[in-house]
């Protein structure tokens, strides 16, 4: 069985539409979902603040591969275009990691790196993870760390830029 861990983000459109189409893509899939929270723009690209969130779904059909191909037509059903590296988008969704009974599945080829290699320094990514997985592990240069640490190591003000909204998302299919 293998499960991922997936950050999804939005500042086009109806942002939260956008997140929400995640879930309701991935159906069952679908084991818990964060808080949407609301941060500024991460790359140094001028554009409107994002809807973030964090998704982990398990299915046992799924291969890194096939969750990236899964991830790539959930962005694409919401029309993604990629004009500008970094730039506005109506959604991103990140494979953060992806583990296989419970062990984490390293990936480096053309199409795919596992785990992401810059979620470690996101606290858009790290923030909504532990709200979902307080005890979550990733492996950033060959050691396995918890992601706490993992936030309380970046900057104070990368943490403090991670706002908490009143918007949630909805699994619509009972496990």
């Amino acid at each position: 069985m293998t499960s991922v861990v997936l950050s999804i983000g939005s500042n086009l459109g109806d942002r939260l539409a956008h997140l929400q189409s995640v879930l309701d893509g991935l159906g069952d899939a679908v084991t818990a979902v964060s808080p949407v929270y609301e941060t500024a723009a991460w790359g140094g690209v001028e554009q409107g603040a994002f809807f973030n969130a964090v998704v982990l779904a398990e299915d046992a059909s799924r291969g890194p591969h096939d969750w990236l191909h899964r991830a790539h037509e959930l962005e694409d059903a919401a029309r993604r275009v990629r004009e500008q590296h970094w730039g506005p988008r109506t959604l991103d969704v990140d494979l953060v990691e992806v583990r296989d009974g419970g062990r984490e599945i390293a990936v480096d080829d053309d199409e795919l790196t596992l785990p992401h290699p810059y979620a470690h320094v996101r606290a858009f990514v790290l923030v909504p993870w532990l709200a979902v997985a307080p005890a979550a592990t990733l492996t950033v240069e060959g050691r396995l760390t918890p992601v706490d640490e993992l936030l309380a190591a970046l900057d104070p003000a990368e943490r403090d830029g991670v706002h908490h909204t009143e918007h949630a998302l909805t699994v619509r299919t009972p496990r």
